[in-house]
């Protein structure tokens, strides 16, 4: 029997991991080509547009040496750093592939290079531009993967102008004064939104927020217990893993450090029920499910739920950091279908796929906590100037090209359903909205063989680990019809060719 898509990713890797076997540039399609010029999409301003007039160079302070001009005084007496501490590789076009495996073996994870490996057919990474990555072999994919954060492509030169422009002023903050560009993102974010949830949190990653919207919850309540959702994904730290459905995150761990209970999400009277017991501080939902294979709640569902919180106390949150800021089609899914939540948690896309950063959005009810107490949850890197510069031209890119990510949503769903057609006997169904698109396999090993065939010619996307019959398909802002009718056909062949090796 062919393994599913971890199991069977190792399993190839393995095979590949004598250098001496490795052939990069075999089993590449039509995507495998290294000579393609990667241009930004026609909507996007260049850099020089977004540039002009702006971001002069810093000169040093008078009577400070150049960075450029090392202190005679103290350079001689100053020993050169050892070999082993020298920077690696400081231009990543210069990887040599086996060194990083060798290295990630050694330092990180043995199974972590294998998947490395496999992945990319013996090469790793070593730039992007826009849908497309380029690789150490000299050969390029298509991006349909990135577990969602590269929702405007790579390096969407709008958003890397906003950082760079940032890095030459103050790049970090001191914690103790206050920030311009963090208070503006804030007042940005809470404005995208339409100002009815008018207060924000910043963290760096989704865990960090899921963990700050429940701390609030339990605090602003004084109840402890909080509904999650079968099938819910709300990331790996102690407390966000509580919410996390699957047992395959939880193995070995006795007990997460929030009372949760998980409900049905076919269930509409599941919050009313719970919530009648007078102990439960929230509920926690994706109103689409993105690691459980881009799975929508019904509406009806999600709008009976979060009147019924609302009925009883409970604060509702929308977990929306993969499928939220139009990677679903709408600015929040929870507010476009009239939900009455009181917190949507964002992230992912939100530094513009360049930097770190996730929010708690919020009202001011369930802020209440942090208002009365700005240090009852802090990070050292919360709200950082680099992340918060790349918030507001992040979100004025995606709303640029909101019209044609409608479109790429139809194309990508009537191209999944064609496919699903024709191969049949291979694929179950799809599930998904907008740019969030889940194929399902009869069988895991189906998966596992389409995964190997999709890398042999160069589609990059996202498996689903707690679902493993499904593969996730994430295209960006940044793709074009071409690629994606380019990765449409990548699908039909791995499609084909995993028929013909899978036993249904």
């Amino acid at each position: 029997m062919t393994p599913a898509p971890a199991a069977r990713a190792e399993q190839e890797a393995t095979a590949m991991a004598d250098p001496a076997t490795v052939s990069p540039g075999t089993g590449t399609g039509s995507s495998g080509t290294g000579s393609a010029t990667v241009s930004p999409d026609s909507g996007a301003r260049s850099p020089a547009d977004r540039d002009a007039g702006t971001a002069a160079a810093i000169s040093p302070e008078p009577g400070t040496h150049s960075p450029t001009s090392p202190d005679t005084r103290t350079a001689a007496a100053t020993p050169d750093p050892a070999p082993s501490v020298r920077p690696a590789h400081p231009d990543t076009r210069d990887a040599d592939a086996d060194v990083v495996f060798g290295r990630l073996r050694a330092h990180q994870s043995a199974k972590l290079a294998l998947t490395g490996r496999f992945a990319g057919r013996g090469a790793v990474e070593t730039g992007a531009q826009g849908a497309r990555v380029q690789l150490s072999d000299g050969r390029s994919m298509l991006d349909f993967g990135s577990y969602a954060v590269t929702l405007l492509g790579h390096r969407h030169p709008g958003v890397t102008a906003a950082v760079r422009r940032q890095l030459d002023v103050m790049p970090t903050s001191t914690r103790s004064l206050a920030n311009p560009v963090t208070a503006a993102a804030a007042e940005c974010l809470a404005a995208y939104f339409g100002g009815v949830l008018p207060k924000v949190y910043f963290g760096l990653n989704g865990s960090d927020a899921v963990e700050v919207s429940v701390k609030l919850a339990r605090l602003a309540s004084g109840r402890d217990r909080v509904l999650a959702v079968n099938g819910g994904f709300h990331g790996k730290t102690l407390g966000a893993l509580a919410l996390t459905h699957s047992p395959l995150f939880r193995a070995g761990l006795r007990g997460c450090a929030v009372d949760v209970t998980h409900i049905d999400a076919a269930d509409p009277g599941a919050v009313a029920r719970e919530a009648a017991r007078g102990d439960v501080a929230a509920v926690v939902f994706e109103p689409v499910q993105g690691e459980n294979g881009a799975r929508p709640i019904a509406p009806e569902v999600l709008r009976r739920w979060t009147r019924d919180a609302r009925a009883h106390g409970v604060f509702a949150v929308a977990d929306e950091i993969q499928c939220g800021l139009r990677r679903c089609g709408e600015r929040s899914v929870a507010l476009a279908e009239g939900l009455a939540v009181d917190a949507v948690l964002v992230g992912k896309p939100l530094g513009g796929g360049v930097v770190p950063l996730s929010a708690v959005v919020c009202t001011p009810q369930l802020y209440a906590p942090l208002a009365a107490d700005p240090f009852l949850h802090s990070a050292t890197f919360g709200g950082h100037p680099l992340s918060c510069a790349a918030l507001p031209a992040a979100l004025t890119a995606i709303e640029e090209r909101a019209a044609h990510g409608a479109g790429l949503a139809t194309a990508i769903e009537a191209g999944l359903r064609t496919l699903a057609a024709r191969h049949s006997r291979l694929v179950r169904g799809v599930t998904g909205r907008g740019l969030l698109w889940g194929v399902d396999f009869a069988v895991p090993h189906a998966a596992g063989e389409v995964v190997v065939e999709l890398a042999n010619a160069g589609l990059v996307v996202s498996p689903c680990l707690s679902r493993p019959t499904t593969v996730r398909l994430l295209p960006s802002l940044a793709t074009t019809h071409a690629q994606l009718a380019e990765a449409l056909g990548i699908l039909d062949g791995a499609l084909t060719l995993a028929g013909s090796a899978v036993t249904v």
